[in-house]
């Protein structure tokens, strides 16, 4: 529950300069969310390792934004523990385009697969407007302000490239127990 602990942990093959904001603003995000999860691994990675990934678990040879694994559940099957995967090289080429800070964009991966991990999910139109709506009004909430609804020239202020999708619910990531499918990862243009 909400109430319990949670443990949050930070790995970097890249970008290691941003897992300390990262961390302190995803802390304060599950708060906000009132989330179940109880342990959260956050794994930041280049365009070689996260286009590996989207192949052996979205069977798509590019690479993307972000992946989500769901490791653990409680027993009303609501996911309580995950592992999210973000590509710092994709942040950077968004960010720039986008003009915001780096570690901007990285939270907001951060954040679209905690959500993910908390059922939200955007596969339909709805469902993306819902859930980068809640993105951008927790972002907000954090005093980083709206990140996804900035609109990006020539695109339209409701769809932006690469961000991830809600793909089922199948646990198992890379060197787990339960190895199959994660969840999360549209091809990034």
């Amino acid at each position: 529950m909400a109430g319990e602990s949670f443990r949050l942990t930070i790995s970097a093959e890249t970008g290691k300069e941003m897992a300390g904001f990262v961390r302190k603003q995803l802390r304060r995000a599950h708060g906000m969310l009132r989330a179940r999860i109880q342990e959260l691994s956050v794994v930041f990675v280049g365009d070689r390792r996260m286009k590996q990934l989207h192949w052996q678990f979205m069977g798509l040879g590019t690479t993307t934004d972000v992946l989500t694994f769901p490791l653990d559940e409680d027993t009303k099957r609501r996911v309580v523990s995950g592992e999210v995967y973000v590509c710092i090289a994709e942040a950077r080429r968004q960010a720039k385009t986008r003009g915001i800070p780096l570690k901007h964009e990285v939270l907001l991966y951060s954040l679209h697969g905690l959500l993910h991990l908390c059922g939200f999910d955007d596969r339909t139109e709805r469902d993306h407007r819902e859930m980068h709506h809640m993105e951008d009004k927790i972002l907000t909430n954090l005093g980083v302000g709206q990140v996804y609804a900035r609109q990006i020239k020539g695109q339209p202020p409701h769809r932006r490239s690469g961000m991830g999708y809600n793909a089922g619910r199948s646990f198992g990531r890379p060197g787990t127990r339960a190895n199959r499918r994660g969840i999360g990862g549209e091809n990034a243009e």
